[in-house]
């Protein structure tokens, strides 16, 4: 089943005193995969608004009575999240902004052009439904995203909660850098959800998962004609997010062009649609995610320096599970009775023999790859405890490789690390690149550990 199938038949309200258009528009709605209702006159509209769930109403600007325009507030004033568009047939650009001010969403010319109401009537069912999921979403943020749901007592995760305190109620920018599956979108939402925006949008756009030649569009927006395919306006991310939060996801990879209008709404809080002349202002404050090393790319000359100081106002260094083992028995149990729950297992923990694997595996994907792990080990259990058995064959080869490296038994997790740094750095002649990439780590997190462990007398090449 597609997602457009899975998704609900949104409601749209068709209102109009003639009762010839208003039937005939009706039907061109339910045939487009709408629940059509219809009144005659503003007043019955918004009966039927106070007694029922309406997505969209379309409404004709002419009615005597409550005109278009009043029903527009007035509808607003009942249902503050439905989506209104006006049809006239008497448009001025006057009344267009007067509308737009009021809150309308969009309005239409008569003779109403059938593909151009289905084209809009569905980017305004897209919005919708993406207003919808902020409200989802703000409901479940204090309960899925407070502090309690990223785990975490060590140093490091003390360290970092306190900045989320910190800067939460700011406006400032925040980039959160950390390999993947470490948790920088846990880390977001806990400051959407600590800052005083937290009943606003928090909108997240993924840089990495759309085309370079989309997305300047997806975050700004675009006018009618922008381009091929741009049929109608387009309300921009950043727009949506107004009075909120955005976050930039994997924002090493914008193409040069979005990097500068980027800047431009950091410094300013302004913008063009594309195709657009009009500046828009907003009040949106900035989450950039990465897990690139900005300051590599910035000498690459990949990524604009300009641009990463502006977002380096307060950078968060998430540290990857291999520099917090003290956690692992905290996080492994939360994953134990989370997935037990969830699939109905009576779980009662995880063996020592199980544990003992779990704490020598490296980690590479991070908190998200043992989150996968243990409910991997949930679903396939037997029994009430989780064995060595139940692991995948690489983490347990990995541990019996690390039996067999010439260890001596006895040492720390801190000291192995240490001498597994020294010996690789020794191995490659000093090559911290090569290095890192042996050890299965960003060039980064190595700078740190050199300079943690005071390795930093090892000749840089």
């Amino acid at each position: 089943m597609s997602e457009a199938e899975r998704r609900p038949r949104r409601v749209v309200l068709v209102v109009d005193d003639d009762e010839t258009g208003r039937e005939t528009l009706a039907e061109a709605v339910s045939e487009m995969g709408y629940q059509a209702l219809s009144a005659a006159s503003a007043g019955a509209a918004l009966d039927l608004l106070r007694q029922r769930t309406v997505d969209i109403v379309l409404t004709d600007l002419k009615m005597p009575g409550m005109d278009g325009l009043q029903l527009l507030a007035e509808a607003k004033a009942v249902r503050p999240d439905v989506f209104v568009i006006l049809v006239t047939a008497f448009a001025t650009v006057d009344t267009a902004v007067e509308a737009m001010k009021q809150g309308a969403y969009y309005y239409i010319r008569k003779p109403i052009d059938l593909r151009e109401m289905r084209v809009l009537l569905e980017r305004a069912s897209q919005s919708r439904d993406l207003l919808i999921e902020n409200e989802l979403l703000k409901d479940q943020l204090g309960e899925k995203y407070d502090f309690s749901n990223i785990i975490g007592r060590s140093a490091a995760m003390q360290k970092i909660f306190g900045l989320i305190r910190q800067v939460a109620d700011t406006r400032t920018v925040v980039l959160i850098q950390g390999e993947s599956g470490t948790g920088k979108e846990l880390v977001a939402n806990a400051i959407h959800v600590n800052s005083s925006r937290r009943d606003r949008p928090f909108i997240k756009v993924n840089c990495a998962a759309i085309p370079g030649s989309l997305l300047e569009s997806e975050l700004f927006g675009h006018e009618r004609g922008a381009f091929t395919g741009a049929l109608e306006q387009r309300i921009g991310r950043f727009e949506l997010a107004d009075g909120g939060t955005m976050l930039l996801d994997e924002i090493a990879d914008l193409s040069p062009d979005v990097q500068g209008k980027l800047l431009r709404v950091l410094q300013e809080y302004t913008f063009e649609r594309v195709g657009g002349s009009q500046t828009i202002k907003v009040d949106v404050r900035v989450i950039a995610a990465t897990n690139a090393d900005l300051s590599e790319r910035v000498k690459a000359g990949l990524f604009r320096e300009d641009l990463f100081y502006r977002l380096h106002v307060v950078p968060i260094e998430l540290p990857p599970l291999r520099d917090r083992h003290e956690d692992l028995p905290l996080l492994v149990s939360h994953f134990v009775t989370h997935y037990a729950e969830r699939h109905g297992k009576a779980i009662r923990g995880v063996s020592a023999e199980a544990m003992n694997v779990l704490a020598a595996y490296p980690w590479p994907g991070n908190v998200r790859e043992l989150q996968n792990s243990i409910e991997n080990m949930v679903v396939m259990s037997q029994g009430p405890m989780l064995g060595p058995d139940l692991l995948p064959t690489e983490m347990q080869e990995t541990t019996v490789a690390s039996d067999e490296s010439g260890f001596p038994i006895g040492l720390s997790m801190r000291q192995i690390e240490e001498k597994a740094i020294r010996e690789t750095l020794a191995s490659v002649g000093s090559n911290r690149r090569r290095a890192a990439a042996i050890l299965g780590i960003s060039l980064r997190t190595l700078h740190r550990k050199i300079n943690e462990y005071g390795l930093d007398r090892i000749r840089k090449p």
